[in-house]
């Protein structure tokens, strides 16, 4: 499992944007870049990434070799109502982690 940061709101009001931050640690290898003995490392890359905000999706990205490791993304929505944001990465050699956060909206 890869170590992940997420900065989500706990709280905000109807209608307001909130702001979503979202880095996990991977070492997001191309494919193309060869080992001490000249052999092509394997391709090992995060390839999509999409938050859903109370089952709807808010943000979706796919991502390519020419990301660097460790992705970053940030990304804005409007706060509707209370419920879980969850966060989805997948990637080579079936990667697959989701991390959920809760948002209260008064």
């Amino acid at each position: 499992m890869a170590r992940v940061l997420l900065r989500v709101p706990t709280s905000a009001e109807k209608g307001a944007v909130i702001e979503m931050r979202a880095l996990i640690q991977h070492v997001m290898e191309t494919g193309y870049r060869p080992n001490a003995e000249g052999v092509l490392q394997p391709r090992d890359i995060i390839w999509n990434f999409t938050c859903r905000y109370d089952g709807e999706v808010v943000f979706n990205a796919t991502l390519s070799p020419a990301i660097a490791a460790n992705p970053f993304i940030a990304f804005t929505t409007i706060a509707t109502q209370s419920g879980p944001i969850s966060f989805t990465w997948e990637g080579d050699n079936g990667f697959a982690q989701t991390e959920t956060r809760h948002i209260t909206v008064t």
